[in-house]
């Protein structure tokens, strides 16, 4: 290639990559415009709760979440604070946000009083609510204590807990990876260009994400967002130290710059792309889950590992290639200068004396490690990773949780959140019956459109007492009636998300069947149950399917099986191990109420997906070694030479992860818990202990039925 092409190709990809990042930086903030945290978004697709849910507008006119206002004193409210509660819902009433307020409902033991404001359905949530609380704290009067809670609270709540995805996350991400590539490196440059690289690769994926959640393509909530950000920043880093590893190594034997980059593009090539399309068909096998919050992830995750793979091969060499040998300032690899020695008895480092206990050790070695994985592993049998109650799901203050609490002591806890029932409306009477005989139901309303109040009673004995007692406006109203359905409302003792609550819903689904075998229950506490019982079911199948896929990618790359079978068995063992011991620290140390069923799947996805990718890093290296030295040889020789640039990597990886645990959502904090100290345990234990000792052990036998495993001289 002439001298002007060698300036002008790569001036031209950074160009582009600074005209994507210019286009892409403002999206940066407007991810918010295309992300949503309300419940739809993480629904499961085909539940029950689901089809109840998209049948509801039916039946009445179209409304966003009730908000739950309960207000309360201890020793019992007085007259003033009554008609503070009336004037409340007048100024409620008033609001463009608020579609409709029902009149205060004093409790039985007359310390508090609950009313109930419907959003409208063009209403953000967060928004309204943040609103709706100011308005309460003006209204309440001296030791009178108020609270938003309800469908709407909890969605505020979790809305507010997401708020620092954008800022906060990222930077803290980026802070941990400059400290250590600075530390690592120990070049004022470098880690500028590691993470410019890697910034942009977020800045394009952002970019296309942004457009196809514009376009309805993909549904994007916080979770998604907040896990892209960390898994581009980690990939792209990864992706670039493996790259600039290589890079150094060929400055010292070529003299021109292009020459290096072409051989660091040649040894990194296989390896990068290896461990891209590892991760991204990892994360699109979320797209076998029924969850529309597991299956958003898988192609948001995808796109972002693409884009830091294409940073890492196209910008990044051309960035090296512009600064050439002063990007490792003041550590310059000079030309014709010696490698370093990582075998023999001239070795010196760290890693030459992880390779000769390897050398002397290997099977003591791995059958330690592997008892020691397995015994961290041991802690999965008190993993409880069933679901946790809506109330728990922010960490921290949660006002929504407390007003909870204080409903649950004054009114039926479920107050506001009541299951719904989809029946047909031949069997009314039936269903009706069916619900209130249900232990744990106070009460059943039918939807009706034409009714003050949205409902009527549907018991015929209510309906004739309210009718003739006058005590209940448009009581002679009737149910909605919608193809042929009802749905009617089961307010229930027990809090929406409380285990009294999901036992009493499985009791209804089991009464409403035998008087309509095609009635469905919906509500907050259906949905629950049902995103649980669907992560339980997608993590049962999704596993198994991304350990065969990563298998056949492995065989593929390494030409061999029994090598894959190793690496496999290794990450395996690893994410038991991780997980085990997260299930120590969340119930002995955080004491944490439970995990998501999603916990362990998103876990699973990572850390297997990552995880291979620091043993593609090695194994590719030592197959390339053991070409030329030998099966056993090259596992010592690849081990030396990735030792320090895959525990960089991995230290890097476990530091973006770990950056999750400033968002104050449950799950994301016990993922950012699980993934650090998986990575931390792949990059520490399984990369460069276990996996180059059973190879080292296995010798020739282990790149078995390729040409390798029939080198002779070299079991």
């Amino acid at each position: 290639m002439s001298r002007f092409l060698r300036i002008v190709v790569p001036a031209v990809v950074i160009v582009v990559w600074l005209v994507v990042a210019a286009i892409g930086g403002p999206f940066f903030g407007r991810v918010s415009e295309v992300s949503t945290n309300d419940q739809t978004s993480f629904l499961p697709a085909s539940a029950d709760a689901t089809t109840v849910q998209d049948r509801a507008a039916a039946f009445r006119d179209e409304t966003g979440a009730p908000a739950v206002i309960v207000l309360e004193r201890d020793g019992g409210l007085r007259d003033a604070d009554s008609a503070a509660a009336a004037t409340l819902v007048d100024r409620l009433a008033d609001r463009s946000d608020v579609d409709a307020v029902s009149p205060p409902i004093p409790s039985a033991d007359g310390d508090a009083v609950e009313i109930v404001a419907t959003l409208t359905s063009a209403a953000d949530t967060g928004t309204a609510v943040a609103a709706i609380r100011t308005d309460v704290d003006d209204a309440l009067p001296d030791g009178v204590h108020g609270y938003v809670t309800g469908p709407a609270g909890f969605t505020a709540d979790l809305t507010e807990a997401f708020a620092g995805i954008d800022g906060i996350l990222l930077g803290v991400a980026l802070a941990a990876v400059f400290v250590i590539l600075v530390v690592v490196y120990r070049s004022p440059l470098l880690p500028f260009l590691v993470l410019g690289t890697a910034t942009f690769a977020l800045t394009a994926s952002i970019l296309v994400v942004w457009a196809l959640a514009k376009a309805g393509v993909v549904t994007v909530n916080g979770q998604v967002q907040g896990i892209l950000s960390i898994l581009v920043i980690g990939a792209a880093t990864d992706y670039a130290l493996l790259y600039t590893s290589r890079y150094r190594e060929a400055l010292r034997d070529h003299r021109t710059g292009w020459d290096a980059t072409r051989a660091a593009l040649r040894g990194s090539l296989e390896p990068i792309l290896a461990s891209g399309g590892t991760v991204i068909v990892g994360v699109l096998c979320l797209l076998l889950s029924d969850l529309n919050s597991n299956k958003a992830l898988g192609p948001v995750a995808a796109i972002g590992v693409a884009f830091s793979v294409l940073a890492a091969l196209t910008l990044l060499p051309a960035l090296l290639l512009a600064f050439r040998r002063a990007a490792f300032w003041p550590l310059r690899p000079a030309y014709g200068s010696a490698h370093p020695v990582v075998t023999g008895p001239d070795a010196r480092g760290l890693w030459a004396r992880v390779a000769r206990l390897v050398a002397r050790r290997s099977r003591v070695v791995w059958i330690v490690c592997t008892v020691g994985l397995l015994a961290m592993g041991a802690g999965l049998f008190g993993l409880r990773a069933d679901g946790v109650p809506q109330s728990d799901l922010v960490i921290g203050q949660s006002q929504a949780r407390d007003g909870q609490a204080v409903l649950a002591d004054h009114f039926p806890a479920g107050s506001g959140s009541p299951a719904q029932v989809l029946g047909d409306a031949d069997r009314l009477d039936e269903l009706a019956a069916a619900v209130t005989g249900v232990r744990g139901v106070d009460d059943v309303v039918a939807v009706a459109k034409d009714s003050p109040t949205g409902t009527v009673p549907v018991r015929a004995e209510a309906q004739r007492d309210a009718t003739q007692g006058g005590a209940v406006p448009g009581a002679d109203a009737r149910p909605t009636v919608s193809d042929g359905q009802v749905l009617l409302q089961a307010t229930l003792t027990d809090a929406a998300d409380s285990p009294a609550a999901e036992r009493t819903v499985r009791d209804l689904r089991t009464a409403v069947e035998r008087a309509d075998p095609g009635a469905l229950v919906g509500g907050v506490t259906a949905t629950a149950i049902d995103t649980n019982d669907t992560g339980i079911r997608d993590r049962t199948l999704i596993i198994p399917v991304v350990l065969v896929v990563i298998l056949l990618i492995l065989m593929l790359l390494l030409r061999s099986v029994v090598a894959p079978l190793v690496l496999i068995g290794s990450v395996i063992v690893s994410f038991a191990a991780a997980l085990g011991v997260g299930a120590l620290v969340f119930d002995h140390v955080f004491h944490f109420p439970g995990a998501d069923p999603a916990v362990p799947l998103f876990s699973f996805v990572f850390l297997v997906a990552l995880g291979v990718d620091y043993n593609i890093f090695l194994m590719t290296r030592v197959r390339e070694e053991s070409l030329r030295s030998g099966p056993r040889e090259g596992v010592l020789r690849g081990l030396g030479v990735t030792g320090g640039v895959i525990t960089s990597a991995g230290v890097v990886l476990a530091a973006t992860f770990a950056a999750l645990g400033v968002i104050p959502i449950l799950f994301l904090v016990q993922i950012a818990f699980v993934v650090a100290f998986g990575v931390l345990l792949d990059t520490v234990v399984v990369r460069s202990l276990l996996v180059p000792a059973i190879v080292h052990d296995l010798g020739r036998h282990a790149w078995w039925p390729s040409r390798l495993s029939r080198r002779p001289g070299d079991m």
